[in-house]
């Protein structure tokens, strides 16, 4: 493939595209001799993924506002471009990135060779992630990678030792987990560590686990009345990986950081007792509404039966993790109800009561949580003491409302529930932290080391490898 430059000979025409978050094409290594002003300067490679513009949500004081993109050539970095242009140019709190791009099929050696940034953001095509991630770190730069990190476990021990890597040259990876910025789940996570209101986590077992994380999404996604489209790879659980590697990632991590707050963990933690997967199939016309591809690309063909796609986008893991019995399972259907979307289900059950996340057409869709099955105490009494507890908390405005006889449910305002789209921005402004800071949290590393090895060893357990 002929890479695309634009030779830098007429000053006037280097900055004809910077201002609207258009794109200008490299054609000489950039000078990092210069201190740059910046804390960080980002590299975004291969953008397949919208998550990779979300991180570009919002501007930050600490990150450079010329960001180098080095991809292939295609339709996948042109679309991210379209969306750094929408954030640009959108009427409230527009931003002002200027993408310069670089695309060809060497758009990683390149990268590599010009080292314009500290930090490689990677959201995208997941087959070459790992190896991404490695080259990156041995390089001596930074990784900020959307999950998953890998999607096979053939790559864990790469994944290993990248982080081994990474500590060596004093850099960072760092995955994006935007759940932990869900105000629901905070609020589990918090009422769950107060032990007068929710004693202690329950062991469960393997048939009755403690800790339960369900989550429910869609391939067809409506955008302003019109289908999100999503490139044809993102079927391929070759290049986008097994539905038990993908989302799964956010509920193992769920799991460890709400119920092992900030504990040190290792593999040798966590036994895989069950694991399953299943397909979504998709039609040849429901391909077409969701890609715009009129045929299924040749790397499908191998999931084609009976004129359509089978997708193994869902999967179950059943686990204990220090002693703690724990399922997560993530479905992928066609297209969400009339009036929904994607949907969270989370139960963590205590000694004293159980803390319940639903998100379905009884909550409008919207995350709410509960108290229930509470032991020890009449639920007057209980409601009383869970009121004082909520009173204490960080958030101001929460209320404790009777969900039926037996059942309590925490109000939240308004102001505290968060779009999934900025939710990207909390997380990066926490990156920058660390950053700053030079160093992850003792716990973050391993605990990322502990999640892939539980994700990983689960597609293992549901193929029988």
């Amino acid at each position: 493939m002929k890479k695309l430059l634009f030779i830098a000979i007429v000053p006037a025409l280097l900055l004809s595209s910077c201002g609207s978050g258009g794109s200008k094409k490299q054609s000489e290594k950039t000078d990092t001799s210069m201190e740059s002003p910046y804390l960080v300067s980002v590299m975004t490679v291969d953008p397949g993924h919208f998550h990779a513009a979300l991180v570009q949500r919002i501007m930050y004081p600490q990150v450079n506002p010329e960001v180098h993109v080095y991809a292939p050539e295609g339709p996948d970095y042109l679309k991210h471009l379209d969306r750094i242009k929408g954030f640009n140019s959108r009427t409230t709190d527009p931003t002002s990135w200027n993408e310069i791009v670089y695309t060809g099929d060497d758009f990683f050696e390149k990268m590599l060779e010009d080292r314009p940034g500290n930090v490689v953001v990677l959201s995208g095509n997941n087959k070459k992630k790992a190896e991404y991630i490695t080259r990156s770190v041995n390089a001596g730069l930074n990784v900020y990678a959307d999950k998953p990190m890998i999607i096979s476990p053939d790559d864990f021990p790469k994944l290993q030792e990248a982080f081994r890597t990474a500590e060596e040259k004093g850099v960072l990876i760092y995955d994006i987990m935007t759940e932990r910025f869900e105000v629901t789940t905070i609020l589990q996570k918090l009422l769950s560590m107060n032990e007068g209101i929710f004693g202690k986590l329950a062991a469960g077992t393997m048939d009755d686990p403690a800790v339960t994380k369900v989550s429910v999404h869609h391939f067809l996604k409506m955008v302003a009345g019109a289908p999100n489209i999503r490139p044809g790879w993102f079927f391929d659980v070759e290049q986008q990986g097994e539905g038990i590697v993908d989302v799964t990632t956010h509920l193992v991590d769920l799991v460890q950081w709400e119920c092992f707050p900030e504990q040190i963990l290792s593999p040798a933690d966590v036994n895989v007792a069950a694991a399953k997967r299943w397909p979504t199939i998709i039609s040849k016309e429901e391909f077409k509404a969701v890609t715009n591809l009129e045929e299924f690309p040749g790397y499908l063909q191998k999931d084609i039966k009976d004129g359509s796609i089978h997708v193994f986008a869902n999967g179950e893991i059943v686990y204990q993790i220090k002693g703690i019995w724990a399922k997560v399972s993530v479905t992928w259907n066609y297209e969400s109800p009339a009036g929904g979307g994607d949907t969270h289900f989370s139960l963590m059950r205590g000694t004293k009561c159980d803390l319940v996340i639903r998100q379905g057409k009884e909550e409008n869709f919207k995350p709410t949580l509960y108290v229930e099955n509470i032991k020890g105490a009449t639920v007057n009494d209980f409601t009383e003491t869970l009121k004082t507890a909520v009173a204490s908390l960080p958030y101001e405005g929460l209320t404790v409302e009777a969900a039926g006889k037996t059942a309590l449910k925490i109000s939240i305002p308004d102001k505290y529930r968060v779009t999934h789209e900025e939710h990207f921005g909390q997380v990066t402004e926490k990156f920058l932290e660390y950053m700053e800071a030079g160093k992850l949290p003792e716990w973050e590393v391993p605990g990322m080391i502990t999640k892939y090895y539980t994700t990983t060893t689960g597609l293992k357990k549901a193929k029988g490898m």
